[in-house]
């Protein structure tokens, strides 16, 4: 069995973009929103913002507090979208209830929506001629393309439906010629479908769920799922872990994603990438 690094091809991926921008005048700049104090939402933002530094991108965060009005929010995506030297936008998930995600999502120009969220980008994948790759799944494609695998005419099953992974995934693997199953909660004989897959990725945020036994022999499995499980042994009180029991999976599986370490550092990359891909296109 094979483990997919992350890690390792998040790297290249950023040394390759360092290289791309040693020559230019005027760097790529994301800006990064952040809304309240969501503990998981900080570390999120931490871990861009450290990106955009390692690859010697412009980049700025800006909080604003849990109770701020969605009309607040809404202005200073406005400013941001007239603001030329901004290549990319991206505002952390989830907001306050207050907020309304899809006005906010919507609020973003297409031209900077670094996320691939706004319908318009939607669309665009929808018809196989996108405008920026969402990053999750686009992190998904890019690590099996760097391993060498192979997915033309491979059966791609993908557990979870959200707006964020399973259908943007589903639709890049159309893209590159897989057969797509989508599963989700009322699929029925679900370890069945998954034991069909020749690539199968779990994206439901349930601690686990895959067992060793959804999983054909030699199959290759990407889990996208970050869990965080009580672990009276670890110094923090909790673990990380994926959708896929991962030592169950490896006796089947020929490559496996780890958790952590696996498709979280490449969404980071290709978020980076996306940014690079914006810049280039505002500067013409």
């Amino acid at each position: 069995m094979t483990v997919l690094d992350g890690n390792l091809v998040a790297k290249q991926i950023k040394d390759e973009i360092r290289r791309a921008i040693a020559g230019y005048a005027v760097k790529p700049k994301l800006v990064v929103i952040l809304v309240g104090e969501n503990p998981a939402s900080k570390v999120y933002v931490g871990m861009k913002d450290k990106a955009c530094a390692e690859i010697g991108f412009a980049s700025e965060k800006l909080v604003l507090p849990a109770s701020a009005s969605e009309a607040e929010l809404l202005a200073l995506i406005d400013r941001l979208n007239a603001d030329d030297t901004v290549d990319g936008i991206l505002c952390q998930l989830p907001l306050p209830k207050q907020i309304r995600e899809h006005q906010v999502l919507e609020r973003i120009s297409p031209q900077k929506d670094v996320d691939c969220f706004h319908p318009m980008n939607v669309g665009y994948l929808a018809t196989g001629n996108p405008f920026v790759k969402p990053c999750t799944p686009a992190g998904v494609i890019e690590i099996m393309k760097r391993y060498q695998i192979n997915l033309s005419g491979a059966h791609a099953v993908v557990v979870g439906r959200s707006n964020i992974v399973g259908k943007p995934l589903a639709q890049l693997l159309l893209a590159e010629h897989a057969t797509v199953t989508i599963c989700h909660s009322r699929t029925k004989d679900l370890a069945a479908v998954c034991r069909s897959a020749d690539i199968l990725c779990a994206a439901i945020g349930k601690p686990e769920m895959v067992q060793g036994d959804w999983i054909k022999d030699g199959a290759v499995v990407i889990d996208v799922g970050v869990n965080r499980v009580d672990d009276a042994t670890n110094p923090r009180g909790y673990k990380l872990v994926g959708d896929v029991d991962y030592a169950a999976a490896a006796k089947r599986a020929s490559y496996l994603t780890p958790v952590p370490g696996g498709i979280g550092p490449m969404t980071i990359a290709m978020l980076m990438q996306n940014t690079l891909e914006l810049h280039k296109r505002r500067c013409g």
